[in-house]
């Protein structure tokens, strides 16, 4: 596994208290009011002794000092690469 899908997986083993191994990649364009405000692959992860979620979604970005990841899981609504941009989003992670 490359030195950012360990960065990855080490956010979710973090934050999220389980294992994880890579699943996939998943390229996401998020529009809002005609402009982009989000561009980029997220990663998929198949999660290993999680009590609610079987998968996650995660990504990273360089706030101009250090990079940045986030794991968001695959739970209601959160259902594919693009819902959980848009909760990213919403909840100000990118601030």
């Amino acid at each position: 596994m490359s030195v950012y899908l360990e960065a990855l997986a080490a956010c979710i083993r973090k934050g999220h208290g389980c294992e994880c191994s890579h699943a996939g990649t998943s390229r996401v364009v998020e529009m809002y009011e005609g402009r982009t405000v989000f561009e980029g692959p997220i990663e998929s992860f198949t999660l290993t002794g999680h009590a609610t979620a079987s998968e996650a979604f995660a990504w990273g970005w360089n706030n101009g000092t250090e990079p940045q990841y986030i794991a968001v899981l695959k739970v209601p609504p959160i259902n594919d690469p693009s819902d959980a941009v848009r909760a990213a989003i919403a909840s100000g992670a990118f601030h």
